[in-house]
């Protein structure tokens, strides 16, 4: 929620009368006191070293119920302490720390109870007075494990995210607090995790001493069923992919799979022709019951998807950006971030202005390097760009009355929650848009410089510099329009404000610029029909926004309808079960048949829904067919996009 200060309140209020005004000046008077009196209960975060080491121990044993136990020993000194829960996490740009799963929180010292308070406005916050000679306490809970969306522990494999498991001291920067983490696992698994062990003592792992701010961007993934790949055989930074999975079947990799991942760290190397991580893992899970995932970290990246990933390769495609796009955060996101996106510690709120170059521009390269590592062929490519184009040119009536850039706000307003009708309300459009907006940058660069300069150049002078080092470099939107100047002068700033601050801004001019349109046919495309042959795609949907427009979900519920598109003039509500089409029982086929049918009649396609416990048939009036997106060339332009997936030698 946004702050309003006292000058503009009363700026609101000035037509008010005189007593009226005096009240109002009161009111707000009292309001800045009241929120001056709350931000002083939470010690601000200064930029200075807490002593000592915090011992964070972590119990993950417990598989059968999904619980984690958490024993912290932590430095204190006598006088008032406040601990915090990480609410901010990185990644997810809002605040998303699940502290309604922390239970049973015990403090005590020299094995005596301490009583704890949670803030009266700050849920994430506890306070303790630490009595007189007193070096330590104790912190004792449980974190019990989500199950909304999958699991985060199963009997075969878990996740173990930091941020989740830790309570850390206010008053200083993340980067200043020093944890030493273990772990307890299963009798026999085995994880994968940027960590550094110093000790093993059966199933308990206990790591070098970190920073918080790194121990939180350094999670674990472990399973009984474990296996890790080298990426960069021979190579100074070692790079892995450590798979956890439901059965040993499913870590069956093809020698050519593996060459496909290791072509993507090569590719991504090349790109940016640096790294910003002394190692890296790519955390990978590959499960039916296991959360799905894709959260960026510094030197490692969590990527959870189906089980049959590798083994069912050819239904896999709509989920093989995911890797390539996480590990391109560790250079745009983590190394480089939003000025606004930096905070001291995890309780500071984010701002959030700049996605559409930390998510957008990542977007972009995700589809690039699964391109150049082979991991998608280019027709796939070219089949994933056009259901991205085709959903900015029929599918997102939104930017009506919305902007990319207020898309950015999306994290914090909507937190990812199912939108009722997604493509008018729209949401964090910053990536699918922004990935538009860089490809238009691309193809203007190539253009401007005769194909001599293009947005490798960018990637190489924005993210390529300070080798090797993984500390945060911020950036502003002047630093952006200033890189793009130095590959090639331009107006960038009115460029980019044209994409991002207009409306209805014209997100299909780069495909054409890169020599590529958008046309429809009656015909889906081999890669979208993996959507419908794969029950394990993450984005599964049955998609009929270009023709009748509406979106189904798998078990027939109506994912969105078109805002003033043929099912919504018909009253078709998203929510809704859809039961029978014509009088016949729903299947996806058996709607798309009446879609091409109606396609030579007059009669409207009937569709018969069960809704908020009634039955309910509407007549949809379209005679158009099926429609589905595809990209073929312009004649006579140069073949930018083709060139923007070429592997780089």
């Amino acid at each position: 929620m946004t702050f309003v200060s006292t000058a503009a309140r009363f700026g609101v209020r000035r037509a008010l009368m005189p007593f009226a005004l005096v009240a109002a000046l009161v009111f707000v008077t009292g309001s800045a006191l009241a929120q001056s009196a709350r931000t002083t209960q939470v010690p601000p975060p200064q930029d200075t070293p807490y002593p000592g080491t915090i011992a964070l121990r972590v119990d993950a044993s417990d598989t059968a119920q999904g619980i984690f136990r958490v024993h912290e020993t932590i430095p204190v000194q006598a006088g008032k302490l406040t601990l915090l829960y990480p609410a901010w996490i990185p990644g997810d740009h809002s605040p998303t720390g699940p502290v309604a799963m922390l239970a049973g929180l015990q403090l005590s010292a020299n094995g005596k109870p301490l009583t704890w308070t949670r803030d009266e406005y700050d849920v994430y916050a506890f306070h303790v007075d630490v009595p007189q000679g007193v070096s330590s306490i104790d912190a004792h809970f449980q974190y019990l494990s989500s199950r909304q969306g999958g699991f985060e522990m199963t009997d075969r494999m878990l996740m173990l995210e930091w941020n989740k498991m830790a309570l850390y001291p206010a008053g200083h920067y993340t980067r200043r607090i020093t944890f030493q983490p273990s772990v307890t696992l299963p009798d026999g698994w085995k994880f994968g995790s940027a960590l550094r062990a110093a000790s093993v003592a059966g199933d308990t792992t206990t790591f070098k001493p970190v920073t918080f701010n790194n121990l939180v961007d350094s999670p674990i993934y472990a399973g009984r069923y474990f296996k890790r790949v080298d990426l960069a055989p021979g190579a100074k930074v070692p790079v892995h992919l450590d798979i956890v999975a439901d059965a040993p079947k499913d870590l069956a990799l093809t020698p050519a799979q593996v060459t496909m991942h290791r072509d993507l760290v090569t590719q991504a190397t090349r790109l940016f022709g640096s790294h910003h991580y002394d190692h890296y893992d790519f955390l990978l899970s590959l499960s039916d019951h296991l959360a799905g995932n894709g959260l960026e970290h510094h030197q490692s990246s969590e990527n959870g998807l189906g089980a049959d990933y590798f083994t069912n390769w050819d239904a896999s495609a709509p989920d093989r950006d995911l890797l390539a796009h996480e590990y391109t955060h560790s250079w745009n996101g983590k190394f480089r971030r939003g000025a606004d996106l930096w905070t001291p510690n995890f309780n500071v709120p984010m701002g959030d202005s700049l996605l559409w170059v930390y998510e957008g521009q990542t977007q972009y390269w995700g589809f690039v390097l699964t391109a150049r590592s082979g991991m998608w062929s280019p027709q796939q490519f070219r089949d994933a760009l056009a259901i991205v184009a085709a959903k900015y040119d029929r599918d997102r009536p939104g930017f009506q009355w919305r902007t990319l850039e207020d898309t950015t706000n999306d994290p914090t307003a909507a937190r990812r929650a199912p939108l009722p009708y997604r493509n008018w309300q729209m949401s964090e459009e910053y990536y699918s848009a922004g990935q538009m907006v860089w490809l238009a940058v691309d193809a203007k660069l190539r253009a401007l410089t005769h194909d001599r300069k293009s947005l490798d150049d960018f990637a190489q002078a924005f993210f390529g510099i300070d080798n090797g080092s993984y500390v945060t470099r911020t950036y502003t939107f002047d630093d952006v329009v200033a890189a793009l100047n130095g590959v090639a002068k331009y107006d960038w700033a009115s460029f980019l404000r044209a994409h991002i601050d207009a409306r209805n801004p014209p997100l299909l001019d780069g495909l054409e610029a890169a020599g590529w349109k958008l046309v429809y046919t009656d015909q889906k495309s081999a890669y979208e029909q993996r959507y419908d042959d794969s029950d394990q795609s993450s984005r599964h949907l049955y998609n009929y926004a270009w023709s009748i427009g509406m979106t189904m979900n798998k078990d027939a519920t109506v994912n969105d309808v078109l805002w003033d598109g043929p099912a919504f003039k018909a009253g078709v509500s998203s929510g809704a079960t859809l039961i029978a089409v014509n009088g016949h029982d729903y299947s996806d086929s058996v709607l798309k048949d009446a879609i091409a049918a109606a396609k030579d009649a007059t009669a409207p396609i009937r569709l018969t829904f069960k809704y908020q416990g009634g039955i309910r048939t509407v007549d949809v009036d379209y005679h158009e067919g099926l429609k589905y997106p595809h990209l073929v060339r312009i004649k006579g332009t140069p073949d930018y996009l083709s060139r923007i997936i070429a592997p780089r030698k």
